[in-house]
């Protein structure tokens, strides 16, 4: 595409209405997975081209099951996007993540169950490797681009995610404490993992909004008590996002950018013509 925008920003729809985006403008994008969350908003942040894409609709619509990750991450590809920071609340299962402090984790544990993980299927099979599921060097650029605004933020911690829409039992926390998990949320999986087999660089930018439910001296998470963090961090997100596309590098020395070389394992002559069409426009510079 002639307007490349190699950098995207998903979660709330709140986070592009921030003072300096320009030239704004919504796309519709159709993929062959279906419809997007939301019309992609591309604009131009500190001379940067970015794209921006509300996760769950605009005005919250879906839920955390609804979200068609599929869709948003192939209309991202398809806009030539290369690195996706995503802007997320999640709940602590640590003492020293307090809320309103921001995190950047290195580490993912999948616990949804009712969610489409993969593009490959109908007759192409991909073994994606996901042992390091956060691309280091873009989340060495979130942490980077939170710290200066002076904000509180953690490098590293185990992310899990939950299916979602209710929030966990006591003895789920617990338990999910125990297994040494730091923080919960209900979308990281499988947005994480379709962007790696898109050969797109992901990291994410996690907002504490409460303490789950394990902790005895704090009161149980609520949606208002979420909602009212999110609002506090609104303007912290919106200047690591501006910090990031001020100091925005397109280039890449990760692996993110060549995930499917290893992982397409379907003899090519066998792949039928109509899933070699739908996903040409991951697999063609391995499969032309």
């Amino acid at each position: 595409m002639a307007d490349k925008i190699t950098l995207a920003i998903i979660g709330g729809s709140g986070l592009y209405n921030m003072p300096g985006l320009e030239d704004t403008e919504e796309r519709s994008i159709s993929t062959p997975f279906g419809e997007p969350s939301a019309p992609v908003v591309t604009g131009t942040l500190e001379g940067q081209r970015v794209a921006f894409l509300a996760r769950h609709g605009i005005g919250h619509r879906l839920n955390p099951t609804e979200v068609n990750y599929r869709a948003n991450i192939y209309a991202l590809k398809v806009l030539g996007v290369e690195k996706i920071v995503s802007v997320s609340a999640c709940g602590s299962l640590r003492e020293d993540y307090a809320p309103g402090d921001i995190v950047v984790p290195d580490q993912l544990f999948d616990m949804t169950k009712d969610r489409k993980r993969t593009f490959f299927e109908n007759g192409l099979v991909a073994h994606i490797s996901v042992a390091d599921p956060f691309c280091a060097e873009l989340s060495k650029q979130i942490l980077a681009s939170v710290q200066e605004t002076g904000a509180t933020v953690h490098k590293g911690g185990s992310f899990i995610t939950i299916e979602g829409p209710r929030f966990s039992t006591r003895a789920e926390s617990n338990i999910f404490r125990s297994w040494g998990m730091s923080i919960i949320g209900m979308t990281a999986s499988p947005e994480a993992f379709l962007a790696r087999e898109a050969e797109i660089c992901y990291g994410v930018m996690a907002h504490v909004t409460d303490y789950d439910v394990w902790h005895v001296s704090e009161a149980p998470v609520t949606v208002e008590m979420v909602i009212k963090t999110l609002m506090q961090n609104t303007v912290v997100a919106q200047d690591a996002i501006r910090n990031l596309a001020k100091g925005f590098s397109a280039e890449r020395s990760c692996e993110c950018e060549s995930a499917l070389a290893d992982a397409l394992i379907t003899q090519p002559r066998i792949i039928p013509p109509e899933t070699r069409e739908r996903l040409d426009l991951l697999v063609r510079k391995y499969l032309s």
